[in-house]
């Protein structure tokens, strides 16, 4: 399935610098309605790696041996993607990162489609993954009287993962002393059944972690189940939903998840739009713009790099000084688009990279921003 983009992974990309040859980095469309047969699929994948093998012929300044090395790395992207049907439970793309020299090989599958492109250079090309948005891995717990269900993931590609069902009596209305016992005892038994399903939420959370967790319970329920929840779960909840536990399918429960999980995605934007603004007014902690950015990303101040969905802008690059400059300057060389070598740059000083897509604030100051260190 489509694999988490997370910040560490960004940054052990982005952390590959051969001392000799290039990092070569491929990307493939496998959105389904351009390429939902094989023959599609193959045609594309011909395509890319004749592109990849013109890009490493025709580049200038490469020795015999990092050639031969570049021409091993295209055969070795190609095995990857010929090998195995990589459009499988939601993969929308592929990039895939080669470089013999540094023993990289790596597949990362994305659930939303990038154009086809092949990127030869001496680091490898992160900003399609930046685009994607950096995951959060969600546990969605449900549970009621007597049974339990859990699905982790990244947000829009959960998967079910445990289940469980304990044999919890029914109620009945006989009335008396023994009605008055067996209550108790049915009591106990759904107790017990919740404190299960907490632990086992735990135990799950230990194995395969979990950013954000959301819960179904019902409202008679919630107050003693939060009571049995892990603090570290508890911390983690940012809302609830609503569904069958015991009936629902995964595209129920996705759909009744989607809202919790755009709504918290669209806090965490406000937030930090709005710390970038406080930043920006008080003439301290904010940088507005692709001039201001850059600046402060030569002195390593950014926290965190704020990008309006599709921005791209020319800039130039002084190799030599490891400057990132905004067009017009008359140092450095030019490049088509600056925010690539801007995101790698943020990631390298351990800064988060995020990509702005439910708010126009970046809008108004260029389509690009940072909140500051210091």
């Amino acid at each position: 399935m489509a694999e988490p983009i997370t910040q560490a992974r960004l940054r052990a990309l982005s952390a590959v610098h051969p001392d000799q040859g290039r990092v070569l980095s491929v990307f493939l469309n496998l959105d389904p309605t351009s390429f939902a047969t094989p023959a599609a699929r193959s045609s594309a994948i011909t395509s890319v790696m004749t592109a990849a093998s013109h890009k490493v012929d025709e580049s200038e300044g490469l020795s015999h041996d990092e050639r031969i090395g570049l021409r091993n790395d295209v055969e070795r992207v190609r095995g990857v993607l010929e090998g195995s049907d990589i459009a499988q439970n939601g993969t929308r793309a592929v990039a895939v990162y080669a470089c013999g020299a540094e023993g990289l090989l790596e597949v990362v599958k994305l659930r939303r489609p990038v154009n086809n492109k092949v990127v030869l250079d001496r680091t490898a090309f992160v900003e399609p993954l930046v685009m994607q948005g950096t995951d959060e891995n969600w546990m969605v717990l449900l549970t009621n009287r007597r049974a339990a269900r859990l699905f982790f993931g990244p947000g829009d590609a959960l998967e079910e993962t445990d289940r469980l069902v304990d044999d919890v009596h029914q109620q009945h209305g006989k009335g008396g002393w023994s009605q008055s016992n067996y209550q108790r005892s049915v009591d106990k038994e759904v107790s017990d059944h919740l404190q299960n399903a907490a632990d086992l939420a735990f135990k799950l959370y230990k194995e395969r972690g979990a950013d954000r967790v959301l819960v179904s319970v019902p409202a008679e329920l919630h107050a003693e189940f939060k009571s049995k929840l892990h603090p570290y779960l508890i911390e983690r909840a940012v809302g609830k939903i609503s569904v069958d536990v015991e009936n629902a399918s995964l595209d129920d429960v996705c759909a009744a998840a989607r809202p919790e999980i755009t709504a918290h995605v669209m806090r965490l934007e406000r937030e930090a739009l709005d710390r970038l603004q406080a930043g920006v007014g008080s003439g301290g902690r904010g940088a507005a713009g692709i001039a201001e950015v850059l600046d402060a990303l030569n002195q390593a101040r950014v926290e965190t790099l704020l990008i309006a969905e599709n921005f791209q802008i020319p800039g130039r690059i002084d190799f030599q000084a490891g400057l990132l400059l905004p067009e017009g300057r008359d140092d450095g060389e030019p490049v088509d688009n600056i925010v690539e070598p801007a995101i790698e740059k943020a990631i390298e000083q351990s800064a988060n990279a995020m990509v702005v897509r439910h708010h126009t604030d970046l809008d108004e100051i260029g389509g690009i921003g940072a909140v500051l260190r210091f």
